[in-house]
């Protein structure tokens, strides 16, 4: 709400924030952000905040994801999983590891471009120095 309410990114228009674990309550949330904007008199959250603001993919569920890439769109979600996460083993439920949160993503509804969007794409937007060093790398070889 902070990030709503404010101009932080007006004042920072370069700065860019990712919220790990989906985003934790942000998709839930996100009918209420869009309507406390529209009572303060803030643009919608989608234009005034996604431009700066983008999430990982952290989620130890299919239900989880499957709600982040429904709520938010695929050009503010950066892939993420935890190799030695909090939360080791196997899921009972699933026989998976925890944190293997790529299947997650690879099974939910989402067009091709997308899927290379939070895999590949959206990195190298968000981190521009991580583009420029990949690119110095590739070149050299």
């Amino acid at each position: 709400m902070q990030l709503v309410e404010g101009d932080l990114f007006g004042r920072f228009p370069a700065l860019r924030l990712v919220i790990p674990h989906g985003g934790g309550a942000v998709p839930y949330h996100w009918g209420r952000y869009r309507g406390l904007a529209d009572r303060l008199g803030q643009p919608h959250p989608r234009d005034h905040v996604l431009g700066n603001v983008f999430f990982d993919t952290c989620v130890y569920h299919q239900a989880g994801i499957d709600l982040l890439v429904k709520v938010i769109d695929a050009d503010n979600i950066l892939f993420a999983s935890e190799m030695i996460g909090a939360v080791r083993g196997i899921d009972p439920e699933t026989g998976f590891h925890w944190d293997d949160t790529k299947r997650y993503v690879d099974a939910a509804e989402l067009s091709e471009v997308d899927r290379t969007k939070i895999y590949e794409t959206n990195v190298l937007r968000v981190y521009p120095r991580l583009a420029a060093r990949l690119h110095l790398t590739q070149g050299a070889t």
